[in-house]
């Protein structure tokens, strides 16, 4: 079956993480994409992580495969009109500047529609167009702390915490993504474009489900708690000889399934713990007795001893033992891409997968310009005349 997002032609302005996230997933489902950097530094990403050949990291290469790459001065106008020309060419347009950013360069929504009324707009921004903070920078620990994210993780206790990865982010890129393909299909009915936007504070905010819910009906702030689910108990991290497994009892039977394999049959009928509720309210009491049971066993031993039991339970992984893991392989989610110049690099691949239309990996993440040219040649039908001159003025 023909895929049709290969139909689908992208205009990526954006850089970091957010908007490149966005047009990953894009990419991914098969659309063309053409990634616009700055002439001589590009993308600020190509500068974050470690570098494994000259002009290629892996902060970048994680998230910029399946796309073409192109260096335009977009605040000069032979860059602006390249841009403009390839508006028309273009379905979908991302950026994540600031609030403001894409009016001075003369690429924003208003400006692209009038050119391309059918055009699919999506910016991506640290805190929304309007408000007090509509222009204040956009990075994911700032997103996470504002968000609330960071007022309910950590250490009960401790510090705020944030999450590992760039989850404010990630997260609006993955929004970014929706939104677009939401578009495209009303797009289809309508024959009309539309200008979309979503924030990091607010991807941050959609997450907050069950816990925004209890302090809408409480008033009472969540506060951070560790590892622990503040309804359900045991449901934590519990240590063993050689690591940590998480365990999630979430029942009254799955409760009394876990005393039987760890030998504490006094402790399923004790009248602290012999009901969810009084287990969460005594989990203070609750989860010393649970841990000292837990360190008799290796790591391996008791997932297996707690798995046969029915009872939910999964290792804490380094990196090292997740990429390892059986059921990793089982999946196939490391692939392999073979850049002509770096050579085979490993990636993660899309984490859906399609019956028919599957998403692909087809081309690595590119060097800054590696398309440049070609891209003006082949899309634009510039001569070579013309792209020499450009690249005489730095244009390009």
């Amino acid at each position: 079956m023909e895929n049709s997002m290969r139909n689908i032609k992208v205009l990526d302005f954006s850089q970091a993480l957010a908007g490149p996230y966005c047009t990953l997933m894009l990419g991914d489902a098969g659309a063309e994409i053409i990634k616009v950097e700055r002439p001589g530094s590009g993308d600020m990403s190509r500068a974050w992580g470690a570098e494994f050949a000259p002009g290629m990291n892996s902060y970048f290469a994680s998230i910029n495969r399946n796309k073409k790459c192109m260096t335009v001065r977009m605040d000069s106008d032979e860059g602006r009109d390249i841009i403009h020309r390839l508006a028309k060419w273009a379905d979908v347009v991302v950026e994540n500047y600031r609030p403001g950013v894409t009016a001075k360069l003369g690429i924003d929504y208003d400006t692209l529609s009038k050119i391309n009324p059918g055009i699919v707009y999506c910016s991506i921004t640290g805190f929304g167009t309007v408000g007090p903070d509509k222009k204040r920078p956009g990075f994911d620990l700032i997103a996470q702390g504002m968000g609330g994210i960071m007022g309910i993780t950590g250490q009960k206790g401790g510090m705020p915490t944030k999450v590992g990865v760039a989850i404010g982010d990630i997260i609006a890129g993955m929004f970014g993504a929706f939104g677009v393909m939401r578009a495209l299909l009303e797009r289809e009915h309508t024959g009309v474009g539309q200008h979309l936007e979503t924030s990091l504070l607010e991807g941050q905010m959609a997450l907050l489900t069950f816990q925004a819910g209890g302090y809408f009906i409480t008033g009472k702030s969540p506060e951070p708690a560790g590892n622990i689910h503040p309804f359900i108990a045991p449901y934590e991290t519990f240590p063993t000889q050689d690591g940590y497994i998480n365990i999630a009892a979430g029942n009254d039977g799955l409760w009394s399934k876990l005393c039987a394999v760890l030998d504490i049959p006094e402790l399923e009928k004790d009248p602290r713990f012999d009901t969810n509720p009084k287990r969460v309210q005594n989990r203070p009491e609750l989860v010393p007795l649970l841990e000292k049971e837990t360190v008799k066993y290796g790591k391996d031993e008791l997932l297996e001893k707690v798995g046969k039991a029915g009872i939910p339970v999964g290792p804490v992984n380094t990196f090292e033992e997740l990429f390892s893991s059986e059921q990793v392989k089982a999946l196939q989610t490391v692939q392999e891409v073979v850049h002509p110049k770096v050579g085979k690099m490993k990636v993660i691949k899309s984490p859906i997968n399609y019956s028919k239309t599957p998403d692909e990996i087809r081309t690595p993440p590119s060097l800054l310009g590696e398309h440049t040219e070609q891209i003006l040649a082949e899309v634009l039908t510039m001569s070579e005349a013309e792209i020499k001159a450009l690249k005489e003025k730095t244009i390009i």
